[in-house]
């Protein structure tokens, strides 16, 4: 069975198919982002919030959270 994390707001995202988790605010990050959007390969899961990390799926998604890469990155462990 698939094993879900927290991302914040009440969403979840499946623990196994997350490659990579980075933060927003670099440049690479943001062009990431802007290509997944015109791809219509973007889920954005921050609730109006500031986007702070993204996470990179292994089916070429992208998923958008407000909470730190920190964060993230504690509940993935």
């Amino acid at each position: 069975m698939a094993e879900f994390i927290d991302i914040g707001f009440g969403n979840i995202a499946a623990k196994s198919r997350i490659v990579c988790c980075c933060a927003a605010d670099s440049a690479p990050s943001r062009r990431m982002i802007q290509d997944a959007k015109d791809r219509g390969a973007c889920i954005d899961c921050c609730a109006g919030k500031k986007c702070k990390a993204i996470l990179a799926t292994d089916s070429d998604m992208v998923i958008l959270s407000s909470l730190d890469v920190a964060e993230i990155r504690s509940r993935l462990e």
